[in-house]
């Protein structure tokens, strides 16, 4: 897995994480914690297992980071967040 850049299907969307953005805010954590951690480097990563979850908390959790870490795509590909 690429350190700078993850990603993980999740409840039928794409979640990525570009690790080089995130400035560890912690807000993602607080919405779906079930999905996302902060990790010993201060940077947003996923659980170890990342279950489904409802659709619009996880797009409400990826688009209310800061710095626009967090890239949501649908089904299609078509990105929604940022």
């Amino acid at each position: 897995m690429d350190d700078e850049y993850r990603e993980r299907e999740i409840s039928g969307m794409t979640v990525g994480i570009d690790r080089t953005l995130c400035i560890g805010s912690g807000n993602c954590t607080n919405l779906a914690p079930e999905v996302f951690v902060i990790d010993q480097e201060n940077i947003v990563d996923f659980q170890d297992e990342t279950p489904d979850i409802d659709a619009g908390r996880l797009e409400e959790a990826t688009a209310i980071c800061p710095v626009d870490a967090l890239i949501l795509t649908d089904e299609n590909g078509e990105q929604i967040v940022p």
